[in-house]
């Protein structure tokens, strides 16, 4: 038994532009995806593989077996039709396009700005709906996926750098949290390689009491209660009351704890791609390798069949119930009758775990890592919340704003406390509460500003993102566009293009394709060699 498994995470970040309150968010996010491909133009890699590949893409399919009809789907469902925007819209909605040359590219030839990217580190950064999306490059274990999903916050900062720099164009701030407080939520999205052999219906019953309940290791917190949060109180999971349902297919209408998406982004017959939209978007390192380090190992305990044999009465209104009290009190009911803490819940998953890797195994480092963490955080969580300060976002949120509720004697409902909440998620490392804390070593890091930095231009080694994210440095110029299971190329003198499928996640690494990159072949003896040894 073991963490290791492909596993990519997805941030949408929260977008404003304090100087225009009522400025256009698509346009806005327009705006990031378009100042990191100037950022990146300016000497941090080469703008290629702009164009994203749809042709995959299957939204609408459920893994209980049928397709969802364009008809009735919600428009934010449709991510295979992106709308494009022109430069002409940016213009008319306040910004200057011809005085933000620094931002805007003609590179596709049609007028249009960037919606999307392919980054040189393998991950994807476009605008999905009225938010700027980092998705991450594939990795092979939580602790990476950690590391990537940093780089994707300094990816975010440096187009927010860019906006601000840049003549004709209004500040645009970028925060990594997941709602506006105005009813509006946004997600932050995990992405699990898992086998198809797997009955849907066990993973569906293995995570309801694990997704309920797992916002205690890494919620993000949040002031405010209610979608609107208009009514007063701290409470664990900024998600937790826009869930509706317990399984479905929709993200942004009629939230599910469960997602039936069933779009694998790999060979469809072996893997299924388990997309996880219940939960928060960390700041912290820590409880980001907490949410997604434990999720790895109950999803190996429901491919095993040795998974904890629970079912909550109503895991929606666990969620929501475990949410509103941060004491941590809150018993929850089963369907058996019984009630339950979401401690003894959380522990019944690791006990679970931990018999399992003494039968099986667990020598691997990663996985010794993260079994002792989710121990470590669950005793201390019983013993007194505010001891796991330095490791759990939402009690280091709820700890800092309790010193200003004491020292100023604030209730819940203070608008300053509301003000503080969103300040805490700002990335600006000078201005988000967050950043300070941890500048001033009192938030636990696993990695140095030198690691991020690297994997911000550098893919992982280990998976297919190696090959997507190495041919956008080396051919930057006969790139025509990527996807998570393609690369295609144009090829100077040869009709038409060519596409390589990439269906396997764990192909195309630097083990198998490193020798041929640094080969330094022109772009058709590149592509002649890949077919020759597929």
């Amino acid at each position: 038994m073991s963490v290791h498994r492909v596993i990519g995470l997805e941030t949408e970040f929260g977008v404003l532009a304090p100087s225009q309150p009522g400025a256009n968010s698509t346009i806005l996010s327009a705006q990031v995806i378009n100042a990191y491909a100037a950022t990146v133009r300016a000497g941090y890699g080469h703008l290629a593989g702009t164009r994203w590949d749809y042709a995959d893409e299957a939204p609408l399919a459920d893994t209980r077996g049928w397709n969802m009809s364009r008809a009735v789907a919600d428009a934010s469902q449709l991510t295979d039709t992106p709308r494009e925007l022109t430069a002409e819209e940016i213009a008319l909605a306040g910004g200057d396009s011809r005085a933000g040359s620094t931002l805007y590219s003609e590179e596709d030839g049609d007028g249009h700005v960037l919606m999307n990217m392919v980054l040189g580190n393998g991950a994807r950064l476009y605008v999905d709906h009225a938010h700027p999306e980092y998705s991450s490059p594939e990795t092979t274990g939580p602790h990476a996926a950690v590391l990537y999903d940093q780089a994707g916050d300094q990816v975010a900062l440096a187009a927010q750098r860019r906006i601000a720099e840049s003549p004709g164009f209004a500040e645009v701030l970028l925060y990594k949290n997941n709602t506006d407080n105005k009813g509006v939520s946004y997600g932050a999205h995990e992405n699990y390689l898992m086998p198809r052999t797997t009955p849907f219906d066990d993973i569906a019953a293995g995570l309801l009491p694990f997704f309920a309940t797992r916002q205690i290791l890494c919620g993000a917190g949040r002031v405010g209660v209610g979608m609107t949060g208009k009514d007063p109180g701290y409470q664990i999971s900024q998600r937790a009351d826009f869930f509706e349902a317990e399984v479905g297919l929709e993200t942004t209408i009629r939230r599910p704890l469960v997602n039936t998406r069933d779009e694998p982004h790999a060979t469809w017959e072996k893997y299924r791609r388990l997309h996880v939209i219940a939960g928060d978007a960390n700041l912290g390192q820590v409880s980001t390798l907490l949410r997604v380090g434990t999720t790895a190992l109950v999803l190996a305990l429901i491919e095993a069949g040795a998974a904890p044999v629970l079912e909550l009465r109503d895991a929606v209104t666990a969620v929501q119930q475990i949410s509103h009290d941060p004491t941590l009190r809150t018993v929850v009911e089963l369907a058996d009758g019984r009630r339950m803490r979401a401690l003894d819940i959380q522990q019944a998953y690791l006990d679970a775990a931990r018999r399992h890797c003494a039968r099986t195994g667990a020598d691997d480092a990663q996985t010794t890592d993260v079994l002792t963490r989710w121990q470590d955080t669950l005793d201390a969580l019983a013993a007194d919340v505010s001891s796991a300060k330095a490791t759990v976002d939402w009690v280091a949120k709820m700890d800092l704003m309790n010193r200003y509720r004491d020292r100023d004697a604030l209730a819940w409902d203070d608008d300053r406390l509301a003000m503080m909440d969103l300040q805490w998620a700002d990335l600006r490392p000078e201005k988000g509460l967050y950043h300070r804390l941890a500048a001033r070593g009192l938030m636990e890091t696993l990695f140095t500003a030198e690691q991020v930095h690297s994997a911000v231009v550098h893919p992982p080694e280990d998976t297919r993102a190696y090959f997507r994210g190495r041919c956008l440095g080396a051919y930057p110029d006969d790139v025509l566009g990527a996807s998570w299971d393609a690369v295609t190329f144009s090829i100077p003198g040869r009709p038409g293009t060519q596409r390589i499928a990439t269906p396997e996640p764990l192909r195309g690494t630097r083990e198998m394709v490193g020798a041929l990159f640094d080969a330094g072949l022109d772009v058709a003896a590149f592509v002649d060699e890949l077919r020759r040894g597929s």
